[in-house]
């Protein structure tokens, strides 16, 4: 359902300065006019090869996808994105004169008139034998909670095909949260030589529809990561210890599950933030995921009163119909508490500055902070019968309270 956006997404790829590429498109079922703009495309450039099949998901899709490459190396871009003219000439060259196996790139976040560049947190260079090892153990969590040392997309890199086929083949296509990390961490642990490179030439765009997050029960989403969970720990159990990958996974999907779930487990029994904050008026922080879902789940419980929510990007969240304000705002504000809704360490700390910089008090910012036992706290954040039961019990309170 993106066919106002795949003109750009195709037109992007065929005009790469390197010309040596197959095009391979997917249709996975859409049911507006996608199907048609590839039948299009293929007629006019001899490198485009379409697969039509029924909606299967991002998984299946990709699965579809790389059985009919042909191509030494792989690289994917989804239809909504757009590539500059010389990403793949650099991705390849790259690996070419290195040997790597696996060529990990940044990316810039499109939000309507506004880009950004982001890079991984490794920094780049050519890694391999011991060096390679190193960045084994931080490439799913780079040491503080929680920042990915390489980041979990598959779209800003380039494979070698020996190395993605069996991860990509293999993955949960029931995975729809976290699928790319389940291929991407896999794979590099497959390779003898890895290249981080600062290229932020694959343009990622935040769309209107897909800023606005699902506000549906917690507890489907708890078994979307249920299935990644328990693909991912299968996985590790033939990883070397030493690199620690189960500890990486469970911090990667407790990141997710505490963005996901608004920072609170639905029984209160957790809350990443001080409890402190319960019946005082506070200021909620950034309206990505975690900011999102924190609201709606204020709104289920009662639990505090929301006096403002911020956001640099706070026009673009008003287009979405967001009740969002600027940062600066808060100067005006009265309030017990600012909650920062990241699980990112490091934007946290930077947010804090920009906070103290205008004047807030260090004493009414909170964070998030998990307990050291997380593999326990992960297990509740996915015990999805007992989620539902809780769910169900809170949605009859509601009921009878009305």
């Amino acid at each position: 359902m993106i066919d106002k956006y795949l003109g750009i997404c195709i037109e992007s790829i065929i005009n790469q300065t390197y010309k040596n590429i197959e095009i391979i498109l997917v249709d996975d079922g859409s049911k507006d006019r996608c199907p048609e703009i590839c039948d299009l495309y293929a007629k006019k450039d001899s490198r485009i090869k379409v697969i039509h099949k029924p909606n299967g998901g991002l998984v299946s899709a990709r699965k579809a996808g790389l059985r009919e490459s042909n191509g030494e190396y792989i690289s994917y871009v989804d239809g909504d994105d757009w590539i500059g003219t010389g990403f793949i000439e650099n991705l390849c060259t790259v690996a070419v004169t290195s040997g790597a196996d696996m060529v990990c790139a940044g990316q810039t976040r499109d939000l309507f008139a506004k880009s950004a560049h982001f890079s991984n947190a490794i920094p780049s260079g050519i890694y391999q034998g011991e060096k390679l090892a190193e960045l084994w153990k931080s490439m799913i969590s780079y040491g503080e909670y929680y920042r990915p040392g390489i980041s979990t997309y598959v779209w800003n890199k380039l494979f070698k095909r020996d190395i993605l086929l069996s991860p990509q083949s293999t993955v949960d296509n029931r995975i729809s949260i976290g699928e790319d990390g389940a291929v991407t961490y896999p794979a590099l642990l497959k390779c003898k030589c890895v290249a981080v490179v600062d290229n932020v030439a694959y343009h990622y765009r935040q769309r209107e529809d897909s800023m606005l997050k699902q506000s549906t029960s917690y507890a489907d989403e708890a078994q979307k990561l249920r299935y990644l969970y328990e693909y991912m720990v299968q996985w590790c159990k033939n990883t070397p210890a030493e690199l620690e990958i189960g500890k990486q996974i469970t911090d990667y999907v407790l990141s997710i599950a505490i963005m996901r779930s608004g920072g609170r487990l639905p029984q209160d029994s957790f809350s990443t933030f001080d409890n402190k904050y319960f019946n005082k008026n506070i200021v909620v922080y950034s309206a990505g995921t975690f900011g999102q879902q924190l609201i709606n789940r204020f709104k289920e419980t009662g639990h505090c009163n929301v006096v403002a929510w911020l956001d640099d990007d706070f026009w673009e969240y008003r287009r979405c119909c967001l009740d969002v304000d600027p940062v600066e705002s808060i100067t005006h504000l009265e309030y017990d508490y600012v909650l920062i809704a990241t699980v990112d360490s490091i934007i946290a700390r930077n947010i804090t500055k920009r906070l103290l910089d205008l004047g807030v008090s260090q004493q009414k910012v909170l964070t998030v902070s998990v307990p050291n036992d997380k593999e326990s706290l992960l297990a509740q954040f996915i015990d999805v019968e007992a989620i539902r039961i809780e769910e169900a019990k809170n949605k009859q309170k509601s009921i009878s309270h009305a």
